[in-house]
């Protein structure tokens, strides 16, 4: 029996002899299959092909944890780290005991958040590791492929964790997409941990919103214009959104604002049509 890993995706399903058909998550429109087709891996192919975890202190109290080499969609989690115990917010698909000996020295783990359904990926793996409860939005309950007692399906619109971290559904990506208030972070000016949920752009000064990454359907204006106005009460200035150079580095609250403004007024601009 195996806990057959999604090549595309990073999901790990519940234990079966053979691989299952299909997975789920990556035939829904926000994900897709890969042109190969349906691939499956396992923790130990990983090894054997010499994946490995690369680990990266962000700041003070935050480590990135991303796979070497690129794995499924590639995003690292983050691990905060506070007296009243850590909390990892998104999660890779690899855990070796390279990785769990470093983290047991940093404190280990106490809880997992996560953002979507797209990093659950080895989530369970991490929980058992680490003897850790893992904190999902209840809407999103549907897309779990392994379940596990150690899951918590938190409801409504936020959720408090040790060392003052609130959950905050953002919604948008998905009905139960979630980011992690840090009110610590940015040298205590606070940070928001979003995974893709509010995304980095290439100018990092800007951040956006999708229903779909990889088939760029966009979202409506009226969840974005929901969304700011979710997030706006909230102080932040800094992002960490769900890979290693995907920062917004100061001035992150405005960046959200004006970044969904932005977005919003593209939405509603009627372009010119050329004629001839």
């Amino acid at each position: 029996m195996q806990h057959w890993i999604c090549v595309t995706c990073g999901t790990q399903f519940s234990a079966s002899q053979e691989p299952p058909r299909e997975c789920p998550i990556c035939l829904d429109q926000r994900q897709y299959v890969g042109h190969q087709g349906q691939q499956w891996t396992t923790m130990d192919a990983m090894s054997a092909e010499g994946r490995s975890n690369t680990l990266k202190h962000h700041e003070p109290h935050l480590l990135g944890i991303g796979t070497t080499p690129k794995f499924a969609i590639g995003q690292r989690g983050l691990l905060v780290r506070s007296e009243h115990g850590n909390v990892l917010w998104d999660c890779i698909s690899y855990l070796d005991d390279e990785t769990y000996e470093t983290v047991k020295d940093l404190g280990g783990i106490s809880a997992i958040a996560i953002s979507h359904p797209h990093y659950y990926s080895s989530m369970v793996e991490w929980a058992r590791r680490f003897d850790a409860k893992i904190y999902l939005h209840a809407n999103d309950q549907q897309w779990v492929m392994r379940p596990d007692e150690r899951i918590i399906f938190w409801t409504g619109e936020t959720q408090q964790l040790p060392g003052d971290i609130t959950l905050i559904r953002l919604g948008g990506h998905f009905p139960g997409g979630t980011v992690l208030h840090w009110p610590q972070g940015a040298e205590g000016k606070g940070a928001l941990l979003s995974g893709d949920i509010i995304t980095v752009v290439a100018d990092n000064r800007w951040v956006s919103f999708m229903y779909s990454y990889p088939n760029l359907i966009p979202l409506p204006a009226s969840e974005i214009q929901r969304m700011r106005n979710t997030i706006a009460p909230y102080t932040f200035d800094r992002i960490y959104a769900a890979w290693f150079e995907a920062i917004v580095p100061q001035d992150a609250h405005d960046a959200v604002m004006r970044s969904a403004d932005r977005y919003i007024e593209a939405l509603q601009t009627v372009l010119p049509v050329r004629q001839g």
